[in-house]
């Protein structure tokens, strides 16, 4: 078998093997003990390693090399008499390895930085622990622990991991050390702030562990990997007893591999997840984006355990997906025996496989070149000619180039609503946006803040011109690929005046300042679940004029309405779902050819954000059909209106604080809850300039049309603006949420929410109290109540004195809002004349 064999085994034996998975070495004089280079185990376990089969076959090995006595004893005299440069080079030159990938993120004693290791190999790329980063950030001592929300913590990592996304090779991630692989890819935000505050209780340095907040991190990554095109290599099976091994099965994982946002991430199964080799095999087979990785199985295992453990991994994985690692650490001796085992395990498993008839010899060959070398150049993309490292380009910067990245996606949109509640977009060639504008941005004009939706100019009195530019930053957790139009991908961006500085006219900052301050005082958080009323229209071409009629003439809630739409709506939703946009409910509405989508309540901070994309995606697949979507407050006088109700809720450590208890009931609600929603019933003429920003919106807010006409509250009571509810599932006696009637889809979201957010704020800090609810329809108290804003210039008035949201919002940018809605209210009337004059002629 020997001599048929001989070009096999020589070809596993001379191949320059790229290391694709490794760790600092360390200094002779550390503390970490040599004993570990033979084992995973620490403290009285470690004192029995020498009994393993593994060890003694690898003292047996490093002492050849050495030419020494065959005794721990005699190879440690011989490492301190020849030193670690003359070791180094002995370990490196017989393992014949050309590149190392080095995850540093794990700290030893009197550890080698990354640029002593370039004396070792002509390429050393960098691999980037997430934790490691995460643990990184938190225990900085210029902030305090309690200074750290979710939002300003996500910000920080994402921006870190932004700035070194050239300069690594791959992402990694020990999840299964911490807390598991059953990772949740649809942790919410609040969990994970939740998650965040549990750590930050405990004494620095902190170390991460909390499952949710572990969750969120592994996703946050991922969605980072997938716009950088890194791979992220994920530790499974076998480790130090600081791991549970159950949890390490990487079947675990399947949520994650299932979800359709990390389909083209490419995941690196780690250390043949023994003992799951055989469930790592069956994801390589049927998951196009899992790769696997052999390393630290093989040396660690006895013969038969490492020749098991390939054999289980070549049963199904495509040979194109399997590949070669030392996981060498500390002690270049862990070098030498992954890659002496590997090449010595290779040949066996591949010559038996020839033995079998699974492979011809020359096939066989080929894998070596694969399973040592062409897969991890490829995957990792690094830079190599014939088998060596071209060391004038070690690594691409970019990740991949641009030609190949507009194979597959053309253009990114990125998006941002301005003050006049538009959704815009700058539309950037991928291939440049992910060379460059995904890191940098785009520029824009001071000006975009301040143009109304009658006119792309900017409105008197906002005090921004065309002079000046701001960085429109893309968010990239926020990326995702357009359903209807598979080619482009859209992106919310930041509105940056500098790099890492916030512009004061960015809504979702905001957004996002408001809600800080709501929980550094309160702790408390708030959700968000919009419901979309929209109508729509289709073209009737008539006498040669072209008009846009009702889809249909039903009723509220009527079958043969969805029926008829049917076919659209199930498009939206499989978008939406696609979308990571969870739908609750639809249903055909009271107007002609009006339908509604209410969406999940979520952190409002991403319902914001998600309702632009919700909008936009009903928007393009009715266009798609040939249809006319429309979110007008009233586009039709003599119909009934169009509204973007939203309910509120308030959490705090995974509990909904808004609803009341035995102890802690006022009509339903918590103190907490209704002094936040006494703040929002002070305040509601001002809110309405932010969510019912438009001359329009007034047109649509009238006594009787469930729209919230009159300054009031009430249980259930759907003709008041502001509605306390109490959906199934909750006690008769308590409610879980607040509903907003007078909020609608001209309302830039993020804007709308923080005016309620202040509000509610100014509520808490002052302890405001609510009148008595109204139970019955506000129209027969019209005597007695006050009339809520009837146009849109008594709500502009009304905010121009509300000093409570001018500070926590932000003054400018309520000015700039201010004088935008003062354009609008003189240019409607000229806007509604030029609309009928169309009709008519």
């Amino acid at each position: 078998m020997e001599a048929r064999y001989e070009a096999l085994r020589r070809a596993a034996e001379e191949v320059a093997a790229v290391d694709a998975h490794a760790h600092n070495l360390v200094e002779l004089a550390s503390a970490f003990p040599f004993l570990r280079c033979f084992s995973e185990a620490e403290g009285d376990a470690l004192a029995l390693a020498p009994h393993s089969l593994s060890f003694k076959r690898s003292l047996r090995d490093i002492a050849a090399l050495y030419n020494c006595e065959a005794s721990l004893e005699k190879v440690e005299e011989f490492r301190t008499a020849e030193g670690l440069k003359s070791i180094s080079s002995k370990c490196f030159e017989a393992a014949n390895i050309s590149a190392i990938l080095i995850d540093d993120g794990i700290t030893f004693d009197k550890m080698l930085d990354l640029e002593s290791h370039k004396a070792l190999s002509p390429l050393i790329g960098r691999v980037l622990r997430i934790e490691r980063l995460a643990e990184t950030i938190i225990n900085d001592e210029s902030f305090s622990g309690s200074s750290w929300t979710l939002d300003s913590f996500t910000e920080s990592y994402v921006a870190k991991l932004k700035s070194v996304s050239t300069q690594i090779v791959a992402l990694k991630s020990i999840a299964a050390y911490r807390s598991g692989l059953e990772i949740n890819p649809n942790v919410s935000k609040t969990d994970a702030e939740d998650g965040l505050r549990k750590e930050l209780t405990g004494p620095r340095p902190f170390r991460i562990t909390n499952k949710n907040l572990i969750d969120y991190l592994f996703t946050c990554s991922l969605e980072i990997a997938v716009s950088a095109n890194l791979p992220v290599q994920i530790h499974t099976g076998f480790g130090d007893k600081d791991l549970d091994l159950r949890k390490c099965n990487p079947l675990h994982l399947r949520a994650v591999l299932e979800d359709k946002r990390f389909s083209k991430c490419q995941i690196v199964l780690l250390h043949a997840s023994y003992p799951f080799s055989k469930e790592a095999s069956y994801l390589a087979s049927v998951y196009s984006q899992v790769y696997l990785d052999f390393g630290l199985a093989i040396p660690k295992l006895s013969v038969h355990g490492m020749t098991s453990s390939l054999k289980e991994l070549l049963e199904l994985a495509p040979i194109k997906k399997v590949m070669f690692s030392t996981d060498g650490y500390a002690f270049p001796e862990t070098y030498y025996l992954g890659a002496k085992k590997a090449r010595d395990v290779v040949y066996n498993v591949l010559a038996a496989a020839c033995e079998d008839g699974d492979l011809s010899i020359q096939e066989a060959i080929e894998a070596v070149d694969d399973i040592f070398r062409r897969n991890a150049l490829h995957l990792y993309k690094l830079n190599v000619t014939n088998g060596s490292i071209n060391n004038e380009t070690t690594i691409a910067g970019g990740g991949v180039s641009s030609t190949s990245v507009e194979e597959d996606v053309l253009f990114v949109r990125i998006i941002w609503s301005d003050a006049s509640g538009q959704n815009r977009c700058r539309v950037v060639p991928a291939g440049r946006f992910y060379e460059v504008t995904r890191n940098k941005g785009v520029g824009l004009t001071f000006a975009v803040m301040g143009m109304t939706s009658f006119c792309d100019g900017p409105a008197d009195g906002t005090n921004l011109t065309g002079v000046g530019e701001i960085r429109l930053v893309p968010d990239m957790p926020t990326l995702l690929r357009l359903p209807w139009s598979s080619r482009e991908e859209m992106v919310m961006a930041d509105m940056q005046i500098r790099p890492g500085e916030a512009w004061e006219y960015c809504p979702r900052n905001a957004l996002r300042k408001v809600t800080k301050v709501l929980l550094d005082e309160f702790n408390v958080t708030m959700k968000a679940g919009f419901e979309n009323e929209f109508f729509l229209r289709r073209k009737l071409v008539s006498d040669g004029v072209e008009q846009w009629v009702p889809y249909d003439n039903t009723n509220y809630c009527s079958t043969s309405a969805f029926d008829g739409a049917s076919s659209i709506l199930q498009e939206v939703y499989s978008s939406l779902k696609t979308s990571d946009i969870v739908v609750e409910q639809l249903h055909a509405e009271s107007g002609k050819g009006q339908f509604e989508i209410a969406l999940k309540y979520i952190l409002c901070t991403l319902a914001a954000d998600k309702l632009i994309y919700a909008r936009e995606t009903i928007k393009s697949i009715a266009r798609k059909h040939g249809l006319l979507a429309t979110f007008l407050p009233k586009p039709d006088l003599n119909d009934i209106g169009s509204g973007s109700h939203v309910h509120l809720s308030l959490w705090e450590d995974d509990q909904n604080v808004f609803m009341g208890s035995s102890k802690d009931n006022f009509y339903g609600m918590s103190k907490t809850g209704a002094q936040f929603l006494a703040g929002v019933y002070h305040h509601l003429s001002s809110i309405l300039a932010f969510t019912a920003p438009h001359p329009n919106s007034y047109d649509r807010i009238q006594p009787n049309t469930w729209s919230g006409a009159y300054l009031c509250w009430g249980k259930e009571n759907r003709e008041a603006p502001l509605r306390t509810a109490c959906p199934p599932g909750v006690p008769l006696e308590l409610v879980s949420n607040f509903e907003i009637k007078s909020f609608d889809a001209c309302a830039n979201p993020h804007l709308g929410l923080a005016a309620i957010v202040a509000a509610g704020i100014d509520g808490l800090r002052r302890g405001l109290k609510l009148p008595e609810p109204v139970e019955s329809n506000p129209a027969d108290y019209a005597s007695k109540l006050q009339r809520l804003p009837q146009n849109l210039q008594e709500s502009v008035e009304s905010l121009s004195g509300d000093k409570v949201l001018h500070e926590l919002i932000g003054d400018k940018l309520v000015k700039a809002a201010i004088a935008i809605r003062k354009v609008s209210i003189v240019s409607y009337p000229l806007v509604l004349l030029l609309f009928f004059v169309v009709k008519i002629f």
